[in-house]
């Protein structure tokens, strides 16, 4: 198979032959080059004094928008926490209740244990409900502008409510 390939792509790069000028035979020449587009296309956007691309500051915040952003951001968040964790585990020595012990031995106060419950339990939280959200979505659910906005403060009250109720854990 992949001889069959090979062979017939080197003969299609050959178009110059007599037998496939019927390919090439009503294809127009083209007016410009890639290059030279480019450059009419930068010195337009710099004669009508535009931005080179649209900026965050020429957006109104929403709360959709912030809500896709953190979404994303738990996301890549836990993916590199969870990866962390498994390459910590694998490499360290040492088992799980060594390093349990070592951090109940920091001392650092309920305050700080809280905090730090918090900031892994609103993680999961939020993503968790928003990624339910989004399989709503997914079904054709809820793309009213006002469905958008009533969901997404449910997702943001449903993940405030869990984590704290994790953080009294």
């Amino acid at each position: 198979m992949a001889l069959l390939l090979r062979t017939l792509g080197r003969q299609s790069v050959c178009l110059s032959k007599p037998q496939y000028s019927v390919l090439y035979r009503h294809v127009a020449p083209m007016g410009s080059t890639a290059k030279e587009e480019m450059n009419k296309f930068w010195d337009k956007n710099s004669r009508l004094n535009r931005p080179m691309s649209p900026h965050v500051t020429i957006y109104k915040w929403s709360v959709p928008m912030m809500m896709s952003i953190t979404h994303r951001g738990t996301g890549i968040g836990l993916s590199g926490a969870i990866s962390a964790f498994a390459v910590a585990a694998l490499v360290l020595p040492g088992s799980y209740p060594y390093y349990l012990d070592l951090i109940h031995s920091l001392s650092v106060g309920p305050f700080l244990t809280g905090l730090a419950k918090f900031g892994i339990a609103f993680p999961v939280s939020y993503h968790t409900y928003n990624g339910i959200r989004h399989l709503g979505w997914d079904m054709g659910k809820g793309f009213k502008i006002p469905e958008v906005y009533r969901t997404g403060y449910t997702v943001i009250g449903l993940s405030v409510i869990t984590s704290i109720a994790l953080l009294m854990i």
